[in-house]
């Protein structure tokens, strides 16, 4: 498979996509370059992309049958160093010398991704998120807070399905009124009966749905929304200076998920149409999909890795919004305080009501 990779035509530094300016930059010299100018060199990669042979996977005899699976070995065209990955690794950098690379075999035919949102947010960004993510929390140990420390930070290029769906549906509800009133010594209940119906039709544009097995599926859909009115078509200069993987879930394996939510948000839909009533419940559903399209992408998160106590805490941001999501350490002993104040301030309370009904 072809390696690419991005040198300055200046410096011959490392090219990186820079968030910020929305363009190819050089660190070193500082040279800005439009992404059009790599608009033909990934032309000319697609029509060679088998030529170069600078990937292979590993070779048997190195390596086991169970060691061999699932990964590759390229060779860095910058130092020559051998660098072991995954297989679905499409973009990434190389450990000795830290030049970008991008696995062109993994992004042909098939692979190849159809639109992609740059990063907006840069690395600064998403440590100053983080940081922002820690302040406040009540229950969150101050010791972790200043001990805790970032392991690993990464941009990441996220591959997702965009699926547009349309949902025909036909819905019924039991509902009911209920009225009171008085007569003479008695309170009358009056309880009315409905059956109410609704059908009709939505379209669902733009659902992501993650096509990774290594990220886990609620953290991705925590960092939703993303703007896919930004996305633009696939270049892979915009993968410089950051990882990438290609699908390794398709389109047809993630059906089942998109289905399972345009679903719940149809019925979401229709049963906000139904008001009025002092009690509502979906009686029969009705709810079929029609024209569904998939479109294949990359998008935008950076991963944070921290550890503490010999547990391992993931983070994220989205990449475009800023949006970041994570869970923390709970500390039980601020927690037990907490309830243990929380208790002494019942009994307190209780004690002052006992003491004045008893003057009373």
């Amino acid at each position: 498979m072809a390696l690419l990779e991005y040198k300055c035509p200046a410096c011959a530094g490392k090219l990186e996509f820079n968030a910020n300016v929305g363009k190819v930059k050089c660190p070193f010299c500082e040279s800005e370059f439009e992404m059009s100018v790599f608009e033909q060199l990934d032309e000319a990669l697609d029509s060679q992309v088998e030529e170069n042979l600078s990937w292979q996977t590993a070779s048997t005899d190195t390596w086991s049958d169970s060691d061999n699976a699932g990964m590759a070995v390229y060779s860095c065209q910058s130092c020559g160093a051998q660098i072991v990955t995954d297989e679905t690794t499409a973009a990434s950098k190389c450990p000795y010398c830290d030049n970008p690379i991008v696995m062109m075999g993994n992004l042909k035919g098939d692979l190849k991704p159809e639109l992609i949102i740059p990063f907006k947010l840069d690395k600064k960004a998403a440590k100053a998120e983080y940081t922002k993510h820690l302040s406040g929390k009540k229950l969150l140990s101050s010791v972790f807070s200043n001990q805790n420390h970032i392991d690993e930070i990464k941009g990441v290029y996220v591959p997702y399905w965009i699926f547009d769906s349309k949902a025909e549906a036909s819905m019924q509800y039991k509902c009911t009124t209920v009225q009171s009133h008085n007569e003479g010594d008695y309170r009358v209940t009056e309880t009315q009966h409905y059956l109410v119906f609704r059908s009709g039709s939505l379209e669902f544009e733009n659902i992501p749905v993650d096509g990774s097995k290594k990220i886990d599926d609620k953290l991705t859909e925590s960092l939703e929304p993303f703007d896919l009115s930004q996305a633009v078509p696939f270049q892979t200069a915009y993968m410089a200076g950051y990882m990438a993987d290609r699908y390794d879930v398709t389109a047809e394996d993630d059906a089942e998920r998109v289905n399972a939510r345009v679903k719940r948000s149809t019925e979401k839909t229709f049963g906000e149409t139904v008001s009025g009533y002092s009690s509502v419940e979906v009686a029969d559903s009705n709810i079929s999909l029609k024209n569904g399209t998939a479109r294949y992408a990359l998008l935008p998160v950076w991963i944070l890795n921290t550890s503490w106590k010999g547990n391992n805490y993931i983070f994220a941001m989205n990449g475009q919004t800023g949006k970041f999501v994570g869970d923390l350490p709970c500390d039980e002993s601020l927690k037990k305080k907490i309830a243990w104040g929380t208790g002494i301030g019942v009994a307190v309370a209780t004690f002052v009501i006992g003491f004045l009904i008893h003057l009373l």
